[in-house]
């Protein structure tokens, strides 16, 4: 399912004399079945485009458009509920939403809510459970003996239980420990590649878009400034900068790497594989010469 934005502007609290503009003129393509990623420093908008992925929030101008379904400031909010099963969205913290009794109870709250009966949504919470790398015998305990990264598992688990065409993750890693942050984003990965799951990954790790991302979009000011394919909005390293945004740790080291030596890559390395791949091939062409 695409998602685009057309000449999209939002204004908060329009009419008052604390209005402030997030976003203006917005042209934006998200596209079935790849990994985007949306990127931007503080303040660039990416949470209230975030917000409008699945209509939480409707366009002040411009039209967002999902899947089949045209997204206006008029749009009544009748009908907007079956776009938020289609796009579900993974909230910072996402943890901090559990309430039930138990983890099953957790996950089967939303299809419950969408008029699914109590047997069928114990089903699907038995089915996501291995994919978020958890076990069934954790359906009967209460999600608070938990730890924090079991937790945002299960809370995980429950937006996927709305079986979502489109996954959007808002800094999923934060608080978590480096190792908590590669099986959470392999898992991720995982969906991406094995479901077919669109993902859209809002984030400030550059690694993590270089690692993961086919398309990327970069935001500033509350537009859209590039997108396109990380290899190649990546080169512009000074331009990024001068945005306020980190590179992957592989391009900078790359960069430096040039600056001191005088070599330079084939090739632009943009995650560790890449880097080892770029420098045993340049060690072997000086041991040619």
């Amino acid at each position: 399912m695409d998602i685009t934005f057309e000449k999209v502007g939002y204004i908060y609290q329009k009419g008052t004399p604390f209005q402030n503009r997030a976003l203006h003129e917005m042209d934006l393509a998200i596209k079935d079945g790849h990994y985007t990623a949306l990127v931007g420093h503080t303040g660039s908008g990416k949470s209230t485009v975030l917000q409008h992925l699945n209509a939480l929030m409707k366009p002040t101008e411009g039209t967002v458009t999902i899947g089949d379904r045209v997204i206006t400031g008029t749009t009544e909010n009748k009908g907007l509920k079956e776009i938020r099963k289609k796009v579900g969205i993974v909230f910072q913290f996402p943890e901090a939403q559990l309430f039930e009794e138990t983890v099953e109870k957790d996950i089967c709250f939303g299809p419950m809510n969408f008029g699914v009966t109590e047997e069928d949504a114990q089903a699907i919470a038995k089915k996501m459970m291995p994919l978020v790398g958890l076990d069934e015998s954790f359906l009967s305990r209460s999600p608070f003996e938990l730890s924090g990264g079991q937790m945002r598992r299960v809370a995980i688990a429950g937006v996927l239980a709305m079986e979502p065409e489109v996954l959007v993750l808002d800094e999923p890693t934060a608080g978590l420990d480096p190792k908590g942050r590669r099986e959470m984003m392999q898992m991720f990965y995982q969906l991406h590649q094995e479901q077919g799951m669109t993902i859209v990954l809002v984030t400030h790790n550059m690694d993590d878009v270089a690692e993961y991302a086919d398309e990327m979009i970069i935001l500033e000011g509350g537009t859209v400034v590039k997108q396109g394919k990380p290899e190649a909005l990546f080169l512009d390293v000074e331009w990024l900068k001068k945005l306020q945004l980190d590179v992957p740790t592989s391009v900078a080291f790359a960069e430096l790497f040039t600056k001191r030596t005088g070599k330079s890559f084939a090739k632009m390395p943009l995650n560790e594989q890449q880097l080892v791949t770029e420098l045993v091939a340049l060690l072997e062409e000086g041991e040619g010469h």
